[in-house]
């Protein structure tokens, strides 16, 4: 019977995850509350605190949940890639395919509430960026020494300019409601590195 009750309870969980994850997406962390949640599941505000006592909880758990995931696409990017450059076209089709589902990167919309958030969320989603810099930093320096990617400047600064201009190009082409922009600076931003 226990065993019962706490799958619900995680199953409860999840679901709240998965709600406030996709108001995160496209509302921004400042643009959702308990009541929202709570009135899409059918369920009490009492019944949310009690899977995450607050706001601030609840996002943690986003976050740390989306960092996972995020973290579970780079490794299957790595098993499934053999190149540097099918890597780097993979991983800007991660940020297509959430775009492709009219939601922005979730460390990229908090990034826009940063000053509001508490600071144990501002830690991770520092935390989230420097991750995926590690592994693009990885992939450029791999690419450089295989020929295959030419930069300017360390690998570090290249890691950082990708991650700015997609999440950019996913701002700009919210508005358009267009993924095709994405996809276009993306193809771009890739051609740049072009080592052949």
């Amino acid at each position: 019977m226990l065993g019962k009750q706490a799958a619900g309870e995680v199953g409860t969980a999840t679901r709240i995850l998965d709600v406030a994850e996709r108001l995160v997406q496209s509302r921004g962390f400042n643009g959702f509350s308990y009541a929202n949640v709570a009135a899409e599941l059918g369920m009490t505000k009492a019944g949310l605190h009690y899977h995450f006592p607050g706001k601030a909880e609840l996002g943690e758990a986003l976050i740390n949940r989306y960092a996972i995931r995020f973290a579970e696409a780079l490794q299957a990017i790595d098993a499934d890639s053999a190149s540097v450059r099918a890597k780097l076209a993979a991983y800007a089709a991660v940020y297509a395919d959430v775009l492709k589902e009219q939601r922005m990167c979730l460390c990229g919309m908090l990034a826009a509430d940063y000053e509001t958030l508490p600071a144990a969320m501002r830690t991770a989603v520092v935390r989230f960026f420097d991750d995926n810099e590690t592994w693009l930093e990885r992939v450029l320096e791999q690419g450089a020494k295989e020929g295959a990617l030419h930069y300017e400047g360390r690998a570090r600064d290249q890691a950082q300019l990708i991650i700015s201009t997609l999440e950019g190009a996913m701002l700009v082409a919210r508005p358009y409601g267009d993924p095709e922009r994405f996809r276009a600076a993306a193809h771009r931003l890739l051609a740049t590195l072009d080592g052949g």
